[in-house]
């Protein structure tokens, strides 16, 4: 395997599947049965996820909410949407713990560095939910966060596009897709990868990035044998 220890980063958003709100079953079957495919061939795995589908703080702020407040609440959607994998994989027949920045004991563990280290080194799918438990903060920071800290071999950005573009590709059809591309020229371009905070702890600990299309099935198995999938921001 290319990777030995990755940390896949799933967006809320992406659990809709084609319905407008919640969770779709057959999709996160689905994510489930990429995920356990991977595990299989003995790559350790961690998976950061949002909760757009239920929540997100930056809406309930839009809506005059207090900030804080409304991350608070986006971060307990993570934790049910984690939840709601855990139960996918575990269907599956993997092993998994779900860790949670905001203690919630009763459903999951707190997230503990060491302790998720040690996990995945037992060869159980974790999942991080919570965000960093702290508000003002996306689910990309902490990916990017929980990747360094795990001392990941690459974060995987499992997205509805293939990859990284000159520009949004669903709304010029003349936009060029990057098969690589340098964390400089992301920012000099000004192209969408992950927020400010996200990115600039990706290239401060030199972690790639690899933006792919998590709905096309086999992507993620390809990835860790090392094909070409996606972009790859190094």
């Amino acid at each position: 395997m290319k990777y030995k220890r990755v940390l896949l980063k799933l967006s809320g958003e992406a659990l809709m599947g084609p319905k407008e709100f919640g969770i779709d079953t057959t999709t996160i079957d689905m994510y489930a049965a990429q995920i356990k495919e991977v595990q299989e061939l003995g790559v350790e795995l961690a998976v950061v996820i949002g909760g757009g589908n239920i929540f997100r703080g930056v809406q309930g702020e839009a809506r005059g909410m207090d900030r804080a407040q409304a991350d608070y609440m986006g971060m307990l959607a993570t934790v049910m949407n984690a939840m709601a994998l855990q139960d996918a994989l575990e269907r599956a027949g993997a092993k998994t713990r779900v860790m949670s920045a905001v203690e919630i004991q009763k459903v999951c563990e707190p997230y503990i560095r060491r302790r998720a280290i040690r996990h995945v080194e037992k060869g159980r799918i974790i999942i991080l939910g919570g965000g960093t438990g702290n508000p003002f903060f996306t689910t990309d920071t902490a990916a990017s966060l929980r990747a360094i800290e795990i001392e990941a071999d690459v974060v995987l950005k499992g997205t509805k596009v293939d990859g990284v573009y000159t520009a949004d590709p669903e709304k010029d059809a003349n936009a060029q897709k990057f098969d690589t591309i340098s964390f400089s020229d992301v920012l000099s371009n000004r192209l969408n990868v992950m927020d400010m905070t996200a990115f600039t702890l990706c290239q401060e600990n030199k972690l790639p990035i690899i933006v792919f299309n998590i709905n096309t099935y086999g992507n993620l198995k390809r990835i860790v044998q090392g094909e070409t999938v996606g972009t790859l921001v190094s």
